[in-house]
């Protein structure tokens, strides 16, 4: 299945793809029907057709946004660093979310970078899950990019503060369920900056695979339905080229994980 929060002349709504039309689910956007504990295989009742339908942010309120750096191996490798053998993981706050097609507004004079990422939707709680429980617990999975800000990310050994700039990581367009796509057997994950392909990797070279991610994360706390966790980046990244290479004021970002969809997002700098 393909679940949205779409938007449309009446306000929004959450959403699953029927053939090519959208059908309405019983809340306002797929965060609060995740959270509501609605069993997905309800999503295969949904109701009536929406007009005029625009998928937008997926998930305009999960509790916990936690994400996963130096993930791919090709990406560990341009940074200068070993292998992991534990993840390592970063913050964002709901606030720092954006739609598929939404402007990217920073302020000008930053170094902007580009991040294409796997996210994974939790769809039932999990605490201290086993790998099996974990992977069962997957709602689905989305496209994101953590638009990371490297010299604030770099101002310290903490990357929060270069991590979760309000409005800057777009999320999106659609949830697909895991008996759609699954990572385990592949998914190319890539971004273009003005049509130039930047990053291209393939999920199965994941260091921590999404069941992995989660059953480590709900070791030390929950998590919940509607939770978002982003699996790390290719490598490619503008910070590790020669040289470095950052967003400009205009440029497009466009991330697509093909059997997924994709997100295309301008970068528009602010005095």
């Amino acid at each position: 299945m393909h679940l949205a929060t779409v938007a449309h002349p009446g306000g929004t709504s959450a959403a699953v793809l029927d053939g090519d039309v959208w059908r309405a689910l019983p809340a306002a956007d797929l965060s609060a029907f995740l959270a509501a504990g609605s069993p997905l295989p309800a999503a295969a009742r949904a109701g009536e057709v929406i007009d005029g339908a625009v998928p937008v942010l997926p998930l305009p309120a999960p509790r916990k946004v936690i994400c996963c750096g130096l993930n791919y191996a090709e990406h560990i490798r341009e940074t200068g660093r070993e292998l992991p053998t534990h993840p390592t993981l970063f913050t964002k706050y709901a606030d720092s979310l954006t739609g598929p097609g939404d402007d990217l507004v920073l302020p000008a004079g930053l170094q902007v970078d580009w991040e294409a990422e796997l996210a994974v939707v939790v769809g039932s709680t999990l605490r201290r899950a086993d790998r099996a429980t974990a992977l069962a617990g997957i709602a689905g999975y989305t496209v994101a990019n953590d638009i990371s800000v490297r010299d604030w990310q770099y101002r310290t050994l903490e990357w929060f503060q270069g991590k979760a700039w309000d409005g800057a990581t777009p999320v999106g367009p659609v949830v697909v369920t895991p008996d759609e796509v699954d990572p385990a057997r592949g998914l190319e994950v890539v971004c273009r900056v003005n049509g130039e392909q930047v990053q291209r990797d393939n999920t199965r070279t994941l260091v921590f695979d999404p069941a992995d991610l989660l059953a480590y994360i709900s070791t030390f706390t929950v998590l919940r339905p509607g939770d978002l966790v982003l699996t790390g980046t290719p490598g490619g990244v503008g910070v590790a080229r020669e040289p470095q290479r950052f967003l400009a004021d205009g440029d497009v970002v466009e991330t697509e994980i093909p059997g997924i969809g994709g997100l295309r997002n301008t970068v528009r700098f602010t005095d």
